[in-house]
Parts: structure tokens; C-alpha cells; sequence
């Protein structure tokens, strides 16, 4: 072999380590871009899983709303009409002292009407009678008296206005007298 063969031989050994250390570079530079977009990815599919999870609690947060909305939609109304069921059982208690059996029971008819209406429509009568537990969260105490016997001592002696509920919530507490 001639020099200028030797040469040639070293150029081309010397070009083949510059492409093996450049192929290498660019190997190691692909892992790091590969790492990098992973990296990207998960961050994306990270932020996808979040936003889509916020999403789902939205709608589960604004149905919850408006079932809510729904249930107590009428609460302004039933509030109104409270007073008029009030009268109602007062006329009722006094037609009962006329004995008109006739307009009695004309009266009864219409007041079981309106009362089935408002039931259906969500309305209940909360069950409070003298001698049960006086529960302040429950019960709003408008007097105290002295108890006609001890074992009505810190419990409901009389229930001078009823109380409703509307659904689940508790739209008029129970006006009650509490003994001593």
C-alpha cells in the first residue's frame, strides 16, 4: 500500500468513527426527544384526565342543583298558602261547634282537596304532639309554662301552630309550648 492508499484508508476509518459518534449524538438526542415527548404526552393525558373529571362533577353538581331547584320550586308559594291552611283548621273547629253537619262536610271535602293537592306537590304536615321531646332544631318554643305534670317537664305541652315540610326541608318550624 502507497501512502496516498493509507491516507485514504485513515480519511475513511476517521469519517466511519465521525458517523458512528454522530449516529450515536443522534441517538442519545432522539432518546432525549422521546423522553421529552412521553413526558409531553402524560402531562397532556394528565391535564385531559383532570379537566375531564372537573367536567364530570359539574354535571353532577348542576343536576344536583336542579333537582334541588325543583323540589323547593314551589316553597314561596306553599309559604303563602300556610297562613289559609291555618284558617282553615280554625273554620273547620268552629263549623264542628255550629254542627251544621251539611256545611261540615262540604268543608271537609274541599279542605281534604286542597290538602291532597299540596301533599302531591310535595307538601307534609310535621307530626308534633304534646308530650314529645322538644327538639330546638326542629321546634321553635314561642313559650314557656309550668308543666301540668313532671313528666312533662322540659317537653311540649301544646302545638299552637303547625309545622311543614317541603320535600326534605323544613319550610315552617312548628310553633309549640314547652313545660317547665
Amino acid at each position: 500500500m502507497n501512502q496516498e492508499e493509507i491516507n485514504q484508508e485513515e480519511i475513511e476509518d476517521k469519517d466511519l468513527a465521525n458517523n458512528e459518534g454522530e449516529q450515536e449524538e443522534q441517538n442519545i438526542e432522539n432518546k432525549e426527544v422521546e423522553k421529552d415527548s412521553e413526558a409531553l404526552i402524560q402531562k397532556e393525558k394528565d391535564k385531559f384526565l383532570r379537566l375531564f373529571a372537573e367536567f364530570e362533577n359539574y354535571k353532577k353538581r348542576t343536576s344536583k342543583e336542579r333537582l334541588e331547584l325543583f323540589k323547593t320550586a314551589n316553597q314561596e308559594l306553599m309559604t303563602v298558602l300556610l297562613p289559609i291552611l291555618d284558617d282553615f283548621d280554625r273554620g273547620l273547629t268552629e263549623i264542628k261547634k255550629a254542627k251544621d253537619k251539611g256545611l261540615l262536610k262540604g268543608m271537609e271535602l274541599i279542605n281534604s282537596k286542597l290538602r291532597n293537592t299540596l301533599q302531591q306537590q310535595g307538601l307534609k304536615e310535621m307530626e308534633v304532639k304534646e308530650g314529645d321531646d322538644f327538639d330546638a332544631d326542629i321546634h321553635e318554643a314561642i313559650s314557656q309554662v309550668p308543666a301540668p305534670s313532671p313528666k312533662l317537664k322540659g317537653k311540649i305541652v301544646d302545638v299552637t301552630e303547625k309545622g311543614y315540610t317541603l320535600g326534605d326541608k323544613i319550610i315552617r318550624f312548628p310553633k309549640v309550648v314547652i313545660g317547665q
